[in-house]
């Protein structure tokens, strides 16, 4: 190998909510402080990628693009700037480009989207193609959409295409054995063969580099003694309706109830919230908080939408959970509720069956800890460092050197 460290880069395309971000994010640690020590950088689309400075190391920084929004109709649009919508990606495109170029990195890990957001990460692709001695890795959730809707969209955006030109490998961040993206959504041959099933992400590791750099929510809560109910929105774009059921529910004696907004929820519907907490001191709001394993990790139990990293966070703390699905623009969530739901892990309710006196029932009655262990792969962490090193392996003959392995993180 190269005296120079490895050089990892990361895209999060964004959009809706933080998901993209959070998981590049572990993802970027874990290889970080693996034994392969690569520099990381993060080109992530969202504001907040600042708040999550104390929990990176010092080989980790991020760059930040011009923020892009969706509705409930699946219609995008810039989040903050007045620009024209042709005008944003172009900026998006080039600040991508340019920090490529700059950076070479060994290995890009692009989340989700292989030509990125509107086909913005192009010009980039094409460039380290041309350039030679970047390894181009897709990086995928367990689940993407109902399989109808991953095939068209997959169809009207050429992904098979990109990947078949720009990716060696393709790394699923789930379990097969409750989802087998590649059966359900029946990838072609040349397709599948590029996918390597890392297991699901367990979240409880990233608390580690946070417990002595922030300071615990939970202590200022002034949580009462019959514990803390935690509902978690995503994002929040569009978590009011659940946050708004939560808030009116009736919690169990003693219990302290603790809704986290998101950071897109919006003004008006936050006021209304934090006017009724005012009123009900069994209740608090939390507008935004970096690393809600934090408060994972103390909850007695779990409300909440059903995001990729917020179910991985039911699962690796093992908590009695209620999933509210999302089921618009996509059915990602609402088929991952339904699979964890059939073999026990979870409890869910349909959005259109949402309402305080659901969320009452459910809290009222006696919910076990779901039974996880042996049962769910979550060892994904500790499996990238080894894929990292076997995608290189060629080009860094050294790396045939391993095992590789995460160091405690």
């Amino acid at each position: 190998m190269n005296s120079d460290k490895l050089r990892i880069a990361l895209y999060s395309p964004g959009i809706v909510g933080l998901g993209h971000l959070r998981r590049n994010l572990l993802i970027s640690q874990a290889l970080v402080k693996s034994s392969l020590q690569p520099v990381s950088l993060i080109i992530a689309e969202a504001r907040e990628a600042s708040a999550y400075v104390n929990t990176m190391p010092s080989e980790m920084d991020t760059v930040t693009l011009p923020g892009l929004s969706k509705n409930v109709n699946g219609e995008c649009k810039p989040r903050y700037l007045n620009l024209p919508f042709d005008e944003m990606i172009k900026l998006r495109s080039n600040v991508i480009r340019a920090t490529l170029e700059d950076f070479e990195p060994d290995v890009l890990i692009v989340d989700n989207l292989p030509r990125g957001a509107y086909r913005e990460l192009d010009p980039a692709l094409q460039y380290l193609k041309s350039k030679g001695g970047t390894r181009c890795v897709l990086g995928l959730r367990d689940v993407l959409d109902d399989p109808d809707a991953v095939q068209r969209d997959w169809c009207r955006w050429q992904n098979e295409l990109a990947i078949r030109e720009h990716y060696e490998a393709i790394w699923v961040y789930g379990d097969p054995s409750i989802y087998n993206l590649l059966i359900e959504c029946q990838f072609p041959k040349d397709v599948a063969s590029k996918v390597r099933y890392t297991g699901y992400l367990d979240q409880r590791p990233r608390l580690a580099p946070v417990e002595d750099e922030i300071v615990d929510p939970f202590e200022r809560l002034e949580v009462s003694d019959g514990g803390l109910i935690l509902c978690l929105v995503g994002g929040g774009q569009d978590g009011d309706r659940l946050a708004q059921a939560f808030i009116d529910s009736e919690l169990p004696a003693r219990t302290t109830g603790v809704i986290v907004a998101g950071p897109f929820m919006s003004l008006e519907a936050l006021r209304k919230l934090t006017q009724q907490a005012a009123v009900r001191p069994c209740f608090r709001i939390l507008r935004f908080i970096p690393e809600p394993g934090v408060l994972f990790a103390r909850a007695k139990r779990v409300i909440a939408m059903g995001g990729y990293n917020t179910v991985c966070e039911v699962l690796s703390f093992a908590k009695p959970a209620l999933i509210i699905p999302r089921v618009r623009p996509r059915r990602e969530q609402i088929i991952r509720a339904q699979r964890l739901r059939d073999l026990d892990l979870i409890d869910m309710l349909h959005p259109e069956a949402l309402s305080a006196r659901a969320l009452s029932d459910w809290m009222a009655r006696d919910v076990a800890a779901p039974q996880v262990q042996g049962r769910i792969d979550l060892d994904g962490l500790s499996r990238l460092p080894g894929l990292l090193a076997e995608l290189l392996a060629d080009s860094h003959p050294a790396l045939h050197e391993g095992p590789y392995y995460l160091d405690a993180i």
